[in-house]
């Protein structure tokens, strides 16, 4: 129990001293969150606090002209273009590891569309612009997947599933950080409130609830508006939850004493589990952190990645002040200014009243009659430094309104408006490159979960593009890669419509048709897939199906079982199918511990020609 205690005082006191290292960074990411939301008249203020200023004059324009919020829009839905496309690099040239590499890129699709990662990965997007990082956490839920069997109380035992979630900035506590990546940490904390209710359900533990910090939004911010008007913004403000307890999980390294790692999960003041990291998901099948960082702009020497927001909060103060000084000086041009000598009229009804159109003005007799001060145009130096101020926006964020409506009106060729096109997306490589990084990371994690723990078949499908459900069977023996790439379909080089292009220009020159000068039904089939078109045609579902009973009989004809040729069969592609696994290293280990499988598959392949010169 000493034991125990000790343990929990140990993480706790290292929470907080990570914690106390990370305040800054927080202190950042609050001033972005609340300029993002409009909130726009806030400063660090004394020991690290967000604090507003209240105006200085009634009459005073303190009105929010929020450029950041549309710069971030643009960069979120421009980001959120890069959804990734799975291959799978088989490990060696045989056919059995092509196979498991076909299995694998199923398999990640599959978890893709049950988990739904597209909405994960914009989720992510939005913090690492608005923070300058996010993380994914890649675990194994072992109460979920398909049932399996009851224990002796009527408890559920099921398959288990992976799962991914998208963890903020706020979450995740480094040992270090001056540690520019996960990799080079020792030591990571996820800290997490839950209820004590929620607490109970996940760790079977009853622990004390207490009033927790946390941070919510609020639509009241002091000081906003204009001369005889108000105005309010959403801010991020510290509130507090009952009932709930702190869930603090410290992930470390191997070392000496823990060659597997360890774990260390403490909810509020009690140890619910000690042991090594559960997850096996590094390379070469070593136990490793189950995160993932994403950046919007790398630091160097820092494990906090960048904004742009951080960037653009020093120009929107300066473009909020000459909006609102420009506004100052029309009201006063408007307003006017009178002078009054003292004594000659009633102060306290022309202060009430004013000059309203057709108002009466007595004054004492002898005394100078009030007069309006004389006063100037609008300098120019206000719509100069505006525009000098909207440039400065779109250079430091990367976007730009070239592609405007004015812009639209202009005479510009075809070949300059793709490249202004691909020079204003370069813009953003950087931040693509993280999330081709993360996403390629997620892959790997998901396959070498599944190695680890899918030790039975278990029942998948796969939706195409085209709405196609496809059931399939797999387990840990059917994954023998993890080696993932991964290409982005926002990507400039890799749109759509560019792909196309490519394919017709392809067709055209040759040089996917045979010596004849004929497309091959093979052929015909990765070109449909090619273009996008997925199963568009009932041809090219049956093309598919044959391929698939092609590579079942190449199996089968591997264990020496007689294949007998179908009258259904399309011939030329089974054909095909056979003699390319005949040419793979898989085949020729495997003849050569059995010199008869040879003209087993070519009496297999005699007999496909056959029919098919019977059918001509």
């Amino acid at each position: 129990m000493k034991k125990e205690n000790s343990l929990v005082k140990e993480v706790i006191e290292d929470f907080k001293a990570r914690q106390l290292a990370r305040k800054n960074f927080e202190t950042a990411w609050q001033i972005n969150m609340n300029f993002l939301m409009g909130n726009q008249y806030c400063s660090v203020g004394y020991g690290g606090s967000v604090e507003e200023a209240d105006k200085q004059f009634f009459w005073q324009e303190r009105e929010v002209f929020n450029h950041i919020a549309p710069i971030y829009d643009i960069r979120c839905a421009k980001l959120a273009k890069n959804k990734p496309e799975f291959s799978v690099v088989p490990a060696t040239d045989d056919e059995r590891d092509r196979q498991a590499c076909k299995v694998s890129k199923k398999i990640l699709n599959s978890v893709y569309y049950k988990l739904n990662m597209d909405e994960k990965i914009n989720q992510a997007i939005k913090w690492s612009e608005v923070c300058g990082t996010s993380f994914y956490k890649v675990s194994w839920n072992a109460s979920q997947g398909q049932l399996i069997a009851t224990d002796d109380e009527n408890r559920e035992i099921r398959s288990g599933e992976v799962e991914v979630e998208v963890c903020s900035p706020f979450e995740i506590f480094p040992d270090d950080p001056t540690h520019e990546n996960i990799e080079d940490c020792q030591s990571i904390i996820h800290a997490r409130a839950y209820s004590v209710e929620q607490i109970e359900k996940l760790y079977g533990v009853k622990v004390d609830g207490e009033r927790m910090n946390c941070y919510s939004l609020n639509s009241v911010a002091k000081g906003l508006g204009g001369l005889g008007y108000n105005a309010t913004a959403t801010k991020l403000i510290e509130s507090e939850k009952d009932n709930c307890a702190l869930v603090l999980e410290r992930y470390s390294r191997p070392t000496v004493d823990f060659p597997n790692g360890r774990l260390v999960i403490i909810a509020g003041q009690t140890l619910v589990y000690d042991g090594e990291l559960p997850y096996a998901c590094g390379n070469d099948g070593k136990r490793d952190f189950p995160f993932i960082k994403q950046s919007s702009i790398e630091q160097t020497g820092c494990f906090w990645g960048g904004s742009v927001i951080e960037r653009l909060v020093p120009v929107q103060r300066a473009y909020n002040a000459v909006k609102n000084r420009k506004h100052e000086y029309i009201n006063r041009l408007t307003l006017g200014v009178l002078s009054v000598e003292d004594g000659s009229i009633d102060l306290d009804d022309l202060e009430e009243e004013g000059l309203a159109p057709g108002k009466v003005l007595v004054y004492r007799q002898g005394a100078s009659e009030p007069h309006y001060l004389s006063g100037e145009n609008i300098p120019s130096g206000f719509a100069d430094e505006e525009e000098k101020l909207l440039d400065e926006f779109n250079k430091i964020s990367g976007v730009s309104d070239k592609f405007g409506s004015d812009f639209a009106r202009t005479n510009i060729s075809g070949t300059s408006l793709e490249l202004m096109i691909s020079e204003d997306e370069s813009r953003l490589n950087i931040s693509a490159q993280s999330i081709k990084a993360a996403s390629t990371s997620i892959a790997r994690k998901i396959l070498r979960l599944y190695k680890q723990f899918a030790l039975f078949p278990r029942l998948a499908r796969i939706v195409g593009d085209n709405g196609q459900i496809e059931l399939f069977y797999f387990s840990s023996n059917d994954i023998s890669s993890d080696d993932v790439m991964v290409d982005l379909t926002g990507d400039n080089a890799q749109t759509m419509v560019q792909k196309r292009e490519l394919i017709f220009e392809l067709l055209k020159a040759g040089v996917l048709s045979d010596e004849e000068g004929k497309v091959q039904p093979t052929m015909k089939v990765k070109i449909l897939d090619m273009l996008g078109m997925g199963n568009w045609e009932s041809a090219q579902d049956i093309s598919q199906l044959h391929i698939k009973k092609a590579e079942k009989e190449n199996l089968k004809l591997l264990d020496g079982v007689n294949v007998k040729v179908s009258e259904i069969d399309e011939h030329q592609l089974h054909i095909s199918s056979h003699i390319a696994f005949m040419l793979g290293g898989d085949y020729e280990s495997i003849k050569t511990k059995n010199p008869q499988l040879e003209e087993l598959f070519m009496a297999h392949i005699k007999a496909h020609k056959r029919a098919s010169k019977m059918e001509e």
